[in-house]
């Protein structure tokens, strides 16, 4: 594990871009609000063809001393387009980011924007003009901690407790465990771990998400996050073990509902458990 500092104008998330143009690769960024704070975590790689880097796609916008998250997925020139304009309009005052749904709605009248300008060029070019945005944090007028998710659209919806967490990217892969486990008053360690289980079971299922992972947490009564950044060596014992631990659930799984239907070779405890796939 090691700390990390964003620079204003790091590289953002990227997602359904079709071009070697523009870095079209598939994301993984989700934020959970839970009665004790925020969780977020997100995916570092790029594929580009045969070319695989590590960026960061989970970036932090300064507002006097406070700090809001942005993580993107979807094209990342217009990530980036809109971070540059938006943080230059903060720079100035020009927006009013006293609370984070001011921040998400100035982000999305820039996204309209910049779809008028740029959309009709992309198309041209065989491309898609779709951004996905989760913003969090704590402003000064927020009374607590804040994540919205913002649509290519513009608008942008709020958690609620019923749904205390967004995914963009790949969002299909983690959702079984996170609309099991994930509740509003879970406490945050657990909302951390099930943040890491949604990324590992993307991570299992495709290839365009992996290793180094950024994560970021803020307590219900704080106003900064924490951040850290985790390599595969870093989860190996929490990956080992939720490995291990969903193999003896599998074999230890009640089945007396399918008598008559499988061979009597033997008991279903002298099949070994299956090896855990090497993604390093």
């Amino acid at each position: 594990m090691r700390k990390w500092s964003v620079p204003r104008a790091s590289p953002g998330g990227v997602g359904n871009g079709r071009s070697p143009r523009d870095d079209g690769a598939v994301t993984f960024c989700i934020g959970i609000r839970v009665d004790d704070g925020i969780v977020a975590l997100a995916d570092t790689q790029i594929v580009r063809g045969d070319h695989v880097s590590t960026k960061f796609k989970l970036s932090e916008l300064h507002i006097g001393d406070r700090s809001a998250l942005i993580m993107t997925s979807g094209l990342r020139s217009v990530r980036d387009k809109i971070v540059a304009r938006l943080e230059d309009a903060v720079a100035d005052g020009s927006v009013e980011c006293d609370r984070m749904h001011q921040l998400a709605s100035a982000f999305g009248a820039l996204l309209r924007k910049v779809r008028k300008e740029d959309e009709a060029s992309l198309v041209a070019g065989g491309l898609t003009f779709n951004l996905h945005a989760i913003l969090a944090g704590r402003l000064p007028g927020d009374q607590e901690p804040v994540v919205l998710e913002v649509f290519p659209e513009g608008n942008w919806v709020d958690v609620t407790t019923d749904a205390p967490y967004f995914v963009i990217g790949r969002s299909f892969y983690g959702k079984p465990i996170l609309d099991r486990l994930l509740r509003h008053d879970t406490p945050i360690d657990e909302a951390l771990s099930l943040a890491y289980l949604a990324f590992d079971a993307t991570r299992t299922s495709v290839t365009d998400v992996d290793f180094p992972i950024d994560v970021a947490v803020m307590g219900v009564t704080e106003t900064g996050f924490r951040k850290a950044r985790f390599t595969v060596d870093d989860l190996a014992q929490a990956h080992e073990h939720w490995q291990t631990r969903l193999a003896e659930v599998v074999r230890e799984l009640p089945n007396a509902w399918a008598t008559g239907l499988l061979p009597a070779n033997g008991p279903r405890s002298a099949h070994p458990a299956p090896a855990p796939m090497d993604r390093t």
